[in-house]
């Protein structure tokens, strides 16, 4: 039988498939945050190594690949857990309501007792909902599951590579079409603009500070930037 404290969970209707696309956009931004950075800091680095244009694209283009995937498989395997967990669930509420309902009632009861009604409304309202569907109230109450509205892996791993390479695009056009002089500098620019883009839509999506979030992306795609450059150089200097 499920806890009564996982009324803290409860959500209302409809809210678990806006929480959902919510979740796969915010996915869609780090994704898309993990290819300019990861990408840029490759780019970049391959660019303070040598001047040949066609190794750094190639470079930049394997990194997108290896990226994409590797964050499709993430997120498949992270919302597929996720998925199989809310499935487990809603079996044993299934089972608990098939198996034991006076008790299951009791509970419902109790439940919207702790959410701020009376008793004897809350047993009128536990009533007519288990008669109306006893499995949907349990769950969304319980639960805050939309058994017709589960996590779906293949739109998260399909939005977060597709993302990554929206991403890894910049540093790599950049890097490429630049003029060899200020290809480090432009493909730099171009990533801090984005990466503060990205920092603007993530504090949007999550209802947080614009300002930390911008500059925690700027900071840390700097650094990686940076740290990539002089590796670079030093690896391009060396006689191996």
């Amino acid at each position: 039988m499920s806890a009564p404290n996982s009324v803290s969970s409860a959500i209302e209707p409809h809210q678990p498939s806006l929480g959902q696309r919510l979740n796969w956009l915010r996915a869609g931004v780090l994704g898309a945050n993990d290819g300019i950075v990861s990408i840029a800091g490759l780019v970049v680095g391959v660019a303070a190594a040598t001047a040949d244009r066609s190794a750094i694209l190639a470079a930049g283009i394997a990194g997108m690949v290896a990226g994409a995937t590797s964050m499709a498989l993430g997120e498949y395997v992270s919302v597929s857990t996720q998925r199989d967990t809310e499935k487990a669930l809603l079996a044993k509420e299934r089972f608990e309501l098939d198996h034991d309902p006076d008790a299951e009632l009791d509970e419902l009861t109790g439940l919207y007792v702790a959410k701020g009604a009376s008793t004897a409304t809350a047993r009128q309202l536990a009533l007519e909902l288990t008669k109306n569907d006893a499995f949907a109230a349990h769950v969304d109450v319980e639960l805050g599951i939309d058994p017709d509205d589960l996590t779906n892996p293949w739109h998260a791993a399909g939005s977060s590579a597709a993302s990554f390479i929206v991403g890894s695009l910049l540093p790599i056009l950049a890097v490429t079409f630049a003029g060899q002089d200020l290809r480090i500098v432009i493909t730099a620019v171009t990533v801090i603009a984005a990466l503060a883009l990205t920092g603007l839509v993530s504090a949007a999506l999550g209802g947080a500070s614009r300002a930390p979030a911008v500059a925690r992306l700027v900071f840390g795609g700097s650094a990686a930037m940076a740290l990539t450059y002089f590796l670079g150089q030093a690896i391009g200097g060396s006689p191996l």
